[in-house]
């Protein structure tokens, strides 16, 4: 097997509180076992893994596997698009040995087992990427973006207990409670004529069901179906929302009289300002202008 047939895994040692960095050998002696040959480049900072894969996709190399969690896999996504895009597909695995990984929970619940076994026997399909193009750029996502309360939660947790695992993303809820705030993020959809201007506890765009490791937020996405799962839960009010928290890690919030759901090919943003934004567990600043989907454009493993 040459190098271009390797898979390059970009491994982020931080993870998961440094768990990351302790779980990986053996993780990669039962890949390798398994027949799987690996090289490993490991970042040292922020924006690493992005670039790394950026490199290695223009030096060739096509297969790689995101050591980590969301925010590992989101910026191996960034290094491959839009180059993989517009050239060679390229495959993507995971090891996922970070604090939240959501987006292989739409395939299994059994993580990194289920992730070697998905490796080792090459089983691959195909996913969408979603494109978002705002004021300074463009980025990619496989997972999901989300305004509001989810991005409020998530901003929270990054900023004042990125280093405490579940226990900061629980405390960063019941924060995100106490000082909930219910806003307009004007958007138009597929099919629309004007935008939607009313006021909202979240707006989410998902290619896959799950966000914060278990929060079912988009049960009826499909990671395959050419679309972007559009989620709107109206302006409940903080009770409300407390007595119905628990219908975020079920479903079954679209059933909520405030709540709607749609799959959409394409979202159209007028916002006066940037927002905060949760991205495949990341949480960014963006002016968010346009998004879209670029069907089927990754095959991962899982």
């Amino acid at each position: 097997m040459s190098g271009e047939q390797a898979y390059l895994a970009i491994v982020n040692p931080a993870a998961g509180g440094g768990r990351s960095r302790k779980m990986l050998g053996p993780a990669l002696e039962r890949l390798r076992a398994g027949g799987v040959e690996i090289e490993v480049a490991e970042t040292q900072g922020s924006g690493d893994a992005t670039r790394i894969a950026r490199e290695a996709y223009g030096r060739g190399h096509r297969k790689f596997i995101a050591v980590g969690g969301d925010g590992t896999s989101y910026e191996v996504v960034n290094g491959l698009f839009p180059q993989a895009y517009e050239n060679e597909r390229a495959t993507l695995g995971f090891l996922p040995l970070g604090t939240g990984n959501s987006f292989l929970r739409d395939f299994s619940d059994r993580g990194v087992e289920h992730a070697i076994e998905s490796l080792i026997s090459q089983r691959t399909q195909a996913c969408d990427v979603l494109r978002l193009r705002h004021r300074e750029g463009v980025i990619h996502y496989i997972n999901l973006l989300s305004v509001g309360f989810p991005a409020d939660v998530a901003t929270l947790r990054a900023r004042r207990f990125s280093g405490q695992g579940v226990l900061g993303y629980v405390i960063s809820i019941f924060l995100g409670l106490a000082r909930l705030e219910r806003r307009a993020f004007p958007v138009r959809v597929d099919g629309e004529t004007e935008f939607d201007r009313r006021r909202c506890l979240f707006l989410t765009f998902n290619n896959s069901k799950f966000t914060g490791g278990t929060m079912m937020i988009a049960p009826k996405a499909e990671v395959n179906s050419g679309l972007i799962e559009y989620v709107r839960w109206g302006a409940i009010g903080r009770l409300g929302l407390m007595r119905n928290l628990p219908r975020l890690y079920d479903g079954t919030h679209i059933h909520h009289r405030l709540a709607e759901r749609k799959a959409v090919g394409r979202v159209e943003f007028d916002l006066s300002a940037p927002v905060d934004v949760m991205v495949d567990g990341e949480v960014l600043t963006l002016h968010c202008e346009e998004l879209d989907v670029l069907p089927g454009a990754l095959n991962v493993a899982a």
